[in-house]
């Protein structure tokens, strides 16, 4: 849990760097490139191919084609349909998502992980909720896209990860996820860039360089790790933990507006959904043993 918790902090601050420095600056798909290749170079001199089988390279590759590379298509194309509260909005789904792809991969379902996260979804929705309007239902399915990537991308490596020796350091193969993301970003960035908005600053270049070292390098591997530490219902609302996260940064360091009642009620139902999935975890540990 610990893992997830630092990981959210760091994610938090990212929120606000990229909504600041970025966002109608920097073309995203470059953003998004330079994010994927600095933290590619973070984990390169670690790299030991041995370590893996040929089919489990490319199934790491594959999630993290998904969880960064699709996902990030998705998701910045979804803030060409839609406002960017509905875009918020509508990302407070994937705990449900990661709830039943963790079900469905493992082979089982747990009806009380869909409870919590239901939960999770519910805080969030009270933090994030402004309004929608109509002709937006294009738009809900880009982003509902993006969460499944993210989702499938964090079930995906648990799954894998379980089969693999605990003795084996993660480290030493996660280079090979962001490989599978530059697989991705690079023709993406190709065809749908604009190679007339790179950064133009020191600070767009410093903004990026932290982002693509330390949220998007370190911030993967430690998130994904700790995914692997969780059962499926923390790591569900863990996801959407980083909402009030990220909104306080913004609010404290930014002096942004934000409805402080909803952001207390959403956190507290937030965590008491934690809480309560701790609760059943410690009640469910004796009677499995």
């Amino acid at each position: 849990m610990g893992y997830l918790v630092g990981v959210t902090v760091l994610w938090a601050f990212s929120f606000s760097l990229i909504g600041v420095y970025l966002a109608g600056q920097v073309d995203s798909y470059f953003a998004v490139l330079t994010r994927i290749a600095l933290a590619a170079l973070v984990f390169l001199p670690f790299l030991r191919p041995s370590l893996l089988r040929g089919r489990q390279r490319l199934a790491l590759m594959g999630l993290g084609a998904v969880q960064l590379g699709v996902m990030y298509i998705f998701f910045y194309q979804s803030f060409l349909l839609l406002s960017v509260p509905e875009v918020l909005l509508f990302t407070i789904f994937t705990p449900l998502y990661v709830t039943l792809l963790d079900d469905a991969l493992f082979g089982r379902f747990t009806p009380f992980h869909l409870v919590t996260a239901g939960l999770a979804v519910a805080g969030a929705a009270v933090i994030r909720y402004q309004g929608i309007d109509s002709g937006f239902w294009l738009g809900f399915l880009v982003v509902q896209g993006a969460n499944l990537c993210f989702a499938l991308g964090q079930v995906g490596y648990r799954r894998l990860s379980a089969g693999l020796p605990a003795a084996l350091p993660r480290h030493s193969i996660f280079a090979w996820f962001y490989l599978g993301a530059l697989a991705v970003a690079v023709p993406a960035f190709a065809l749908l860039g604009d190679a007339s908005a790179l950064p133009a600053t020191g600070v767009h270049w410093g903004v990026l360089a932290w982002l693509g070292l330390v949220a998007s390098g370190l911030g993967y591997f430690l998130w994904n790790l700790g995914a692997t530490r969780v059962d499926a219902g923390a790591l569900a609302i863990m996801n959407n933990a980083l909402i009030p996260a990220g909104l306080l940064v913004n609010l404290v360091i930014w002096n942004r507006d934000a409805d402080l009642p909803r952001l207390a009620l959403g956190g507290a139902i937030i965590v008491g959904s934690l809480a309560l999935n701790e609760w059943w975890l410690r009640r469910r540990s004796p009677a499995t043993a």
